[in-house]
This record gives C-alpha cells, structure tokens and sequence, in this order.
C-alpha cells in the first residue's frame, strides 16, 4: 500500500477589488460614527432653514419656548410649531382654528419621534436636526390626541399631545398663552 504525502494547503488570494472593498467599508463606518463632527455641518449648510441644532433649539431661533404653539404670521397665516422630545411633546395641549389651513413645523430634539392625530389622516415624522413641514386643515372642532408612533424608550408609551380644534371665530379671540395651553386636562 502506497501513502502519497497530503497536498500542501492552499491560501485564498485576495483580489484586489476585496480589499479595496473591505476599506471602504471601514471608511464608511468611520465617517458615520462623526455624524456631529462632519455630517452635522454639511446638513447644515444644505438644508437651509430646514435645520437645526437639536441641542440648542431651545434657546434660539424659531423653536424658543416663546414660540412654540400657533401663532398668527404677518401674512396672516397660521404655524404651530412643536418640539418632540423624549416621552413628550411641546407644548403639551395646542389650540388651532376649524377651517384654516395651518402650517405644521415639528422637529425633534433627541431621537425620531411620529406625531399622529387620532381621528384624522396626520402622520409627521419629527427628526433630530431638521424640521418637518406639513399644512393640516381641520374642518369640525373637536379634541383629537396626538400619540408618538415610534417607539422611542421606556416611557415611549406616555408620549401623547391633545389637540383641540376650536371654531376660527373663537380662536381669534384666545390671547396668545391660550393658544398653545389648553387649561385643566
């Protein structure tokens, strides 16, 4: 009986489309863990006033306290503007008209956030860092909740707003401050 010696083992060659593959890839992860160190700012830069800073959305531009909640525009339009952030949504409880068309800006001020309307067809996204636009008009009064439909944490579950739709007449008569707090809940 005849013993051949085993054959010496062959190691993969890796072709040079592999490698250059594997580095990009690892390039890839790299620049998308420096999302604040270099995508930030070029979001910033294309997106125009569609960004913010979510970490200092509160203490300027349109997003202050101040001005949140549904305010008249010198075209005599109305906004509502709202910050979701975690397990709330600010302001809490707003006011606007029956009728009107009003424009929605939402953003977020952590992570994704979905602010729907039950009994209506509204579904906006609230992202970190940009401002979602959308115009909703609601033609009967009525109170409708606001729940956040993406689960965002422990306490994603208590995350719900109250919308109260007022007749166009008597919102024009609500002092600012009533617009964007509903009294007792």
């Amino acid at each position: 009986m005849t013993y051949t010696s085993d054959p010496e083992p062959v190691s993969p060659k890796l072709h040079w489309w592999q490698t250059l593959l594997a580095v990009l890839i690892l390039i890839a992860f790299a620049l998308s863990t420096r999302y604040y160190e270099l995508d930030a700012p070029i979001l910033r830069v294309l997106g125009g006033n569609r960004w913010v800073d979510a970490n200092t959305l509160h203490q300027q531009g349109e997003f202050v306290e101040n001005n949140l909640g549904t305010a008249r525009e010198a075209d005599g339009s109305y906004t509502l503007r709202m910050i979701a952030q975690q397990y709330m949504f600010v302001p809490h409880c707003v006011r606007i008209p029956a009728g009107v068309p009003v424009r929605l800006r939402i953003t977020s001020a952590d992570n994704p956030h979905t602010l729907t309307a039950t009994g209506l067809d509204l579904t906006v996204k609230a992202v970190p860092g940009h401002v979602t636009t959308t115009v909703l008009r609601v033609s009967e009064p009525g109170v409708f909740p606001m729940p956040c439909n993406e689960f965002c944490g422990t306490g994603h579950f208590t995350m719900i707003s109250r919308m109260e739709v007022v007749p166009a007449d008597q919102f024009q008569n609500l002092q600012p401050t009533d617009r964007v707090s509903c009294g007792v809940q």
